[in-house]
């Protein structure tokens, strides 16, 4: 947590548990978020951070702790209630209907707007004030994987979320795709919007985040300043021991050559 203690957290999570039966997927975790920061939350495959951020976004119900809403206790029973207060989710699996186009699909999310045609200036205009370019009409069927991510993040933006979280936000894009989400990201944060941001890619994390939370075996283990780590040791906290690169073996000669084509002609395929 980087707030001081004179700080209210925007969303503050205390000693959360949650158990499924004899499993316990989160073990009294605290974590807080403060506005306008890029907060990580790492950790392997099944650590609890799917868990976590369900119980924020009211998917999920904590089997004990609390949470806490600007400073106020909170009971978010359901994805609707944390909308209310201003919490936004992109899941790393997108919830869209590819027979309909972009707009039909973001009514679905805000049905106080009755009218398409003013919807899809509203889309037209935080898609662009965002760097995230859409274009209402088109038909998801139609579109890439990152373009229907923009969907997910633009029909968060249109609820003005106070905290937007991002579950493994660049497993979907390029390159180019992923630096433009973090111009989007910072952007933002620069306006006060808190972001929690789930990533295996440590690197990036490095770059964009300005605090990170580890989680292992469903328990925060660290809180840490990314960008004064290493991805490597930022991957040893997470794991909870040394993490070895795989080197790269030379090229050696593994022996004679026991089978070998050479303008070889298959009808249909041409020479291979």
């Amino acid at each position: 947590m980087s707030s001081s203690d004179n700080d209210v957290y925007l969303l503050e999570a205390k000693n959360i548990t949650k158990k499924f039966g004899e499993f316990t997927a989160n073990d009294n975790v605290s974590i807080g978020l403060v506005a306008g920061e890029i907060h990580a939350l790492l950790g392997e495959n099944g650590a609890g951070k799917s868990t976590l951020v369900k119980m924020m976004y009211g998917s999920l119900q904590p089997t004990s702790g609390e949470l806490f809403w600007n400073g106020k206790k909170v009971n978010i029973k359901n994805p609707a209630m944390a909308r209310d207060l201003g919490v936004g989710m992109v899941f790393q699996h997108f919830s869209l209907f590819e027979s309909l186009n972009v707009v039909e699909n973001i009514s679905l999310a805000i049905p106080e707007e009755k009218n398409l045609a003013t919807l899809a200036k509203k889309i037209a205009k935080v898609s662009s004030e965002y760097g995230l370019p859409l274009e209402p009409y088109a038909v998801v069927a139609d579109l890439s994987v990152g373009e229907r991510q923009r969907i997910e993040i633009v029909r968060c933006l249109l609820q003005e979320p106070k905290l937007l979280i991002m579950d493994e936000p660049t497993a979907v894009l390029t390159p180019q795709e992923a630096d433009q989400l973090f111009v989007t990201l910072r952007k933002l944060s620069s306006e006060g919007v808190a972001i929690l941001y789930i990533s295996h890619r440590l690197e990036e994390v490095r770059q964009l985040c300005h605090d990170a939370t580890i989680l292992r075996h469903g328990e925060v283990v660290d809180n840490v300043d990314p960008a004064k780590e290493t991805a490597q040791s930022l991957a040893q906290l997470m794991v909870g021991s040394a993490v070895h690169q795989i080197e790269v073996r030379e090229n050696k000669n593994l022996g004679e050559v026991l089978l070998k084509t050479q303008n070889l002609n298959i009808k249909g395929l041409g020479t291979q």
